[in-house]
């Protein structure tokens, strides 16, 4: 008597029939795997549930209107505010050297001083021009007496040939003795030029003399503060144009002059008279208030720049020349332009665009930048006032595409 055979309930549906356990069963090998028919059925199977789904996904996504975020473009202002750093210059500084050698025999000034024009800085002391000076006004006083002892050679000529002169033509005195007056006289007037020339070349030098003797007392050459000196009491200095000492420096800061680069995209419009407005990062809370004053009127060629130079009051000395500073320029546009913001800036091989919406389909539109400004972009051509541009669009939207606006965000400024 044969055993009865054991089978396995697999049961996919009420339907299903028993089948043996030892049987080989269809599309199944002896261990329980699937034969490679088998295999192929199923992922068959598995291929055309994933193509229906596939199609599926491209009918929904042909079909799909996504739900986007826009801001409006806005026109730009009539002024265009932009911030540059500079340096805080003085209106006046000067270097003084000293114009007479000798030693120094006063110092009347410090650093931080605050002097007028004209007062004494120094005092330079040199005997030796003293004695030089003294020689130049006795030569003087010598050609000055060989002058008039001309002058009345050149009168007592002059009346003898004024005698003699009419005697020769009545023949009571030879005509040799006329020549001899005439010569003589005409050796007198040319004495006393000379000796006038003399007197004006003397005159010269002593006037050099004492311009060197007033270059001994260094005076300030206008209002300012001492900023630097090198100088004290006992002290040689030289006079040279190239090599003389170098005394002091001396700066006049009730107003500072401030120079900037201003580059060429943002230098159309600057001119005289454009308010300033300048920070320093040590003083907060506080503006000073300047104004374009001088530009020069070619750009350089190596920076493509303008260099322009600020004057700012400051009476209170609260600023000090050579600190750091930021400057606010607002320049007039010469040419308008919209403002756009930068999440909606689409960069890719055909260059920057953005997508407007009309009538609730996307446009892709071509932009000209002029500046990035960080959160915004100005731009020339492309939009227009009031275009509504999508924030942050899809990869995939295409122009023509329909969308819906979720919600409508305020513009920003700039």
């Amino acid at each position: 008597m044969s055993k009865p055979e054991r089978t396995l309930d697999f049961k996919v549906s009420d339907e299903t029939p028993r089948q043996p356990l030892g049987r080989v069963q269809e599309g199944l090998g002896t261990q329980g795997h699937r034969t490679s028919s088998g295999r192929g059925r199923a992922w068959l199977a598995v291929g055309v549930v994933l193509l229906g789904e596939l199609l599926g996904i491209g009918i929904w996504h042909r079909d799909f209107v996504p739900s986007v975020r826009v801001m409006p473009v806005r026109s730009s202002g009539d002024k265009m505010s932009v911030e540059w750093p500079g340096t805080t210059e003085a209106f006046e500084a000067a270097n003084i050297f000293a114009r007479a050698s000798g030693y120094i025999d006063k110092r009347n000034v410090d650093i931080g001083d605050h002097v007028k024009a004209g007062q004494l800085l120094a005092q330079v002391t040199a005997p030796e021009l003293d004695h030089q000076i003294a020689q130049a006004e006795a030569t003087l006083a010598q050609m000055q007496a060989a002058f008039r002892q001309a002058q009345a050679n050149k009168d007592l000529a002059q009346v003898t040939w004024g005698r003699d002169s009419k005697l020769v033509q009545e023949g009571w005195v030879t005509k040799q003795q006329g020549d001899t007056d005439r010569l003589t006289l005409q050796a007198q007037e040319g004495a006393l030029d000379v000796a006038q020339a003399n007197i004006k070349a003397e005159q010269a030098q002593l006037s050099v003399l004492r311009q060197q003797k007033a270059y001994q007392s260094v005076v300030a050459p206008f209002d300012g503060v001492i900023t630097q000196r090198n100088i004290d009491i006992g002290s040689l200095v030289q006079a040279d144009a190239t090599s003389g000492t170098f005394m002091f420096t001396i700066m006049h800061s009730d107003v500072i002059r401030i120079q900037l680069y201003v580059p060429q995209d943002e230098a159309f419009g600057l001119s005289p008279g454009v308010a300033a407005v300048v920070r320093v990062p040590e003083i907060p809370g506080r503006s000073f208030p300047g104004t374009v004053t001088r530009i020069a009127t070619a750009l350089q060629p190596g920076t493509r720049t303008l260099l322009t130079e600020i004057d700012v009051p400051n009476s209170d000395q609260a600023l000090t020349p050579g600190i750091y500073c930021t400057v606010e320029l607002q320049i007039p546009r010469k040419t308008p332009s919209l403002i756009v913001p930068s999440e909606a800036i689409i960069f890719n091989r055909e260059g920057l665009s953005v997508a407007v919406i009309e009538n609730g389909v996307a446009h892709i539109r071509k932009i000209t930048e002029v500046r990035d400004l960080g959160t915004v972009v100005e731009v020339s051509e492309g939009v227009k006032d009031g275009d509504q541009v999508i924030l942050n669009p899809p990869v995939d939207l295409t122009d023509g595409h329909k969308v819906t606006i979720r919600n409508t965000l305020p513009a920003q400024t700039s």
